[in-house]
């Protein structure tokens, strides 16, 4: 049974054959399905979609150019060129003495992020190059799998792909670029017009975050013809390899999608729609694959045309996808031999030399990479070697660090002592040595960290880098900065230019390390400021934590665009600017105990969503020390009015009787203030204004002894 389970999918637009085409003779038994049609489907744009495996989406020339995308003219002059690269494909499987020798194609990966998850690692597309070569060349151990009515015709395609090491300027490459580009998001011709190395010499390969609703897409060499720009292939991150961000469920896509790239229509037909009963009159151009609706589910023993389907194809939609034919291969082969969309150039000796990929790997370039370079002493730092193309052998030194030299791929090292460290690492493939040296690389801070309370009006510090905070802008673009433009308290805060920034840029700033190792409770406090652009908005602000100095961290404080960190009140569709009346108050308590620790640090961290600046001023970190038990606010015999305060506030004292009183004013240390009272107070309710104009904004404690009783209670100052 025949399961309609697939996503929504255009049709396919058919074209009518010039009245001047027609196959030879000798093609009549291949071709006869589609010479009854007179038709040929425009292949344009093989897509997959990202809810089913292995679905298209079909002549979405928008991806490439809008304004032609349904003009008769163009996709009458891409049909004749289709139906040319038939008839030479057709000649060419009819002459055995063609098609012999090996095939080695070049291959760019164009990573194109915004530093989330889709800016994937060098290993997930290594992993990816793994799964596209495999099954090319039968070397899938679960082609032994397939239907013993198939098994025979399994192919070895005999097609390599490899990543090139040099670029088109001739320079040292892994074959693998990466863009910051909002424009991951999109997925269309604009991404792919911010790189493209020339296609005559790569396979070019772009990964994104977002391709129009399809897990990938390509053009087969007709179309591609036209769109010389827009030739090669679009893979989302999470259908590219078998590891990282996909799955071995997903990693077939690019290997379904070369097909396309290689002139393979679907084992359907011309059809971009499959479980359709009018496919069984189509026909996918390949004798040895028998006529299908298509599948997306894996029925082995499905049978829908009146012979058993190959559902274990490549370039069907099933999940269980294995093999080629040799038919397809005869055709793939075909189009790397014929002149269309230059794919007969990409496998030259001449190219594979330019590429770097017809000679054995040699060393460019000695890289390393490290887990993390600002850590707490006694921590430890994972360094990974990343020099390529060829490394036989490997010298690290780490001064300051244990070890201190290495000969390991990827050695772990631990720092003791405060201060800023070198790492060099020396690199050789038997012939050429190569080594790179990156000067105080590690800083390691002090441990213990610094005492609180600490309290943060940005007045005294020149620069958040270097003083007790350090930015982290990983795109390099606009991020957190000391301002004077506006402040809650004094002159200074700190912005994030935000107005209309890109889609899920994240920008940071972090604290120093506390010493809390003494603390009963943790609190937080700060002030912010940000309006919505529109009402659409959504950006976030972020407090968290960590309790090892950064190694890790822990979300204690959520505020939202579109609730709690909007203080404007509406929109502003200018750059944002807040009043004086305009700042947020935020107090953080949910602090559990296990981040009482002598590497205490806070991190801020903005999400943009196309909003508007953000302003953060007089962050205050206060813990509670051991030995002090504070009352609940507004309980007991202590009251404070109002509880949090701004300009004015009283202490209520509900007094037993008439009795010596001194209260104080203390910080959440303990340490004394202001010594608030000293001196008799008559039994029953008693009133004692608080200096709060004298206080920066904070957690304080107002401590009340009379006889043989201590009482305390907390206050905050806004």
């Amino acid at each position: 049974m025949i399961q309609w389970n697939f996503a929504e999918l255009r049709r396919t637009s058919i074209l009518l054959l010039p009245p001047s085409f027609g196959p030879k003779p000798s093609f009549m038994k291949l071709f006869l399905p589609s010479l009854l049609l007179l038709a040929i489907a425009v292949p344009s744009l093989q897509a997959q979609n990202g809810d089913v495996p292995f679905s298209c989406k079909a002549n979405d020339l928008h991806l490439l150019d809008p304004a032609r995308a349904e003009d008769p003219a163009l996709l009458a002059q891409i049909a004749t060129l289709e139906a040319e690269l038939e008839v030479f494909t057709q000649e060419f499987a009819l002459d055995a003495s063609r098609g012999g020798g090996s095939y080695t194609i070049p291959v760019v990966f164009h990573i194109i992020h915004e530093n989330g998850p889709e800016n994937i690692s060098d290993e997930q597309v290594f992993d990816a190059m793994r799964v596209l070569n495999d099954d090319f060349n039968k070397l899938n151990s679960d082609w032994q799998n397939v239907r013993p009515e198939f098994l025979g015709i399994v192919s070895d395609v005999g097609v390599n792909f490899a990543l090139a090491q040099k670029d088109p300027q001739g320079n040292c490459t892994k074959g693998i670029t990466r863009t910051v580009s909002a424009l991951t998001n999109v997925g269309d011709q604009d991404m792919k017009d911010l790189i493209q190395w020339p296609r005559n010499k790569y396979m070019n390969v772009w990964v994104c975050a977002y391709a129009d609703g399809a897990a990938g897409y390509t053009y087969r060499p007709g179309a591609a013809d036209f769109f010389p720009t827009g030739d090669g292939i679009v893979l989302l991150h999470n259908y590219t390899g078998a590891i990282g961000t996909s799955s071995p469920g997903r990693s077939r896509t690019l290997t379904h999608e070369t097909g396309h790239w290689l002139n393979l229509k679907h084992t359907w037909g011309d059809s971009n729609e499959p479980i359709v009963t009018s496919n069984c009159s189509d026909d996918d151009s390949v004798s040895d694959t028998p006529n299908t609706v298509g599948w997306t589910s894996c029925v082995l023993s499905g049978i829908s045309c009146g012979s058993l389907d190959n559902v274990e194809n490549y370039m069907d939609y099933s999940y269980c996808s294995k093999m080629f034919t040799e038919g397809q291969k005869t055709r793939m082969i075909a189009a790397l031999n014929s002149g269309t969309a230059q794919r007969s150039s990409l496998w030259t000796t001449n190219n594979l030399n330019a590429t770097g990929v017809g000679s054995p790997a040699i060393l460019c370039a000695a890289e390393f990479t490290s887990s993390i370079q600002e850590i707490c002493a006694g921590s430890t730092v994972t360094f990974s070697d990343v020099s390529y193309n060829s490394v036989s052998s490997r010298t690290w030194s780490f001064p300051g660090g244990t070890p201190n030299t290495s000969t390991d791929p990827n050695p772990s090292v631990t720092y003791t002592t405060a201060g800023n460290y070198a790492v060099t690492l020396d690199v050789t493939d038997g012939t050429t040595n190569l080594s790179v040296t990156t000067n105080d690389l590690i800083t390691v801070l002090a441990n213990p960290g610094a005492a609180v309370p600490f309290n943060e009006g940005f007045e005294s510090i020149s620069s958040l880098n270097g003083s007790s905070w350090t930015v982290y802008d990983p795109d390099n673009n606009n991020t957190f900065q000391l301002t004077n433009a506006a402040a809650f308290s004094g002159s200074n805060s700190v912005r994030l230019l935000n107005t209309a920034s890109m889609t899920t840029q994240l920008d940071e700033f972090y604290s120093e390390p506390f010493d809390m190792s003494n603390a009963t409770e943790i609190v937080v406090t700060f002030r912010y400021a940000y309006a919505q652009r529109n009402t659409t908005n959504d950006d976030r602000l972020r407090l968290y934590v960590s309790n090892n100095c950064g190694d890790t961290w822990s979300m204690r404080k959520q505020l939202r665009g579109s609730s709690d960190l909007n203080t404007a009140g509406g929109t502003v569709s200018s750059s944002f600017v807040p009043s004086g009346d305009q700042w947020g108050y935020a107090e953080v308590t949910n602090i559990s105990s296990s981040y009482h620790t002598s590497d205490f640090r806070i991190k801020f961290e903005s999400e943009s969503y196309g909003g508007n600046n953000i302003y953060v001023d007089d962050i205050n970190l206060n813990g509670m020390p051991v030995g002090l038990e504070e009352l609940s606010a507004n309980s007991g015999s202590l009251m404070i009015i109002p509880n949090p305060a701004q300009d004015n506030a009283q202490l209520l004292i509900e007094m037993p009787s008439s009795d010596q009183v001194v209260i104080d004013l203390i910080d959440v240390t303990g340490r004394k203030l202001i010594e608030l009272y000293n001196g008799n107070l008559a039994g029953g309710p008693q009133r004692i204004d608080l200096p709060i104009s004298t206080l920066r904004s904070g957690v304080y404690m107002v401590r009340s002894q009379h006889g043989d009783r201590s009482e305390m209670i907390r206050f905050v100052v806004e």
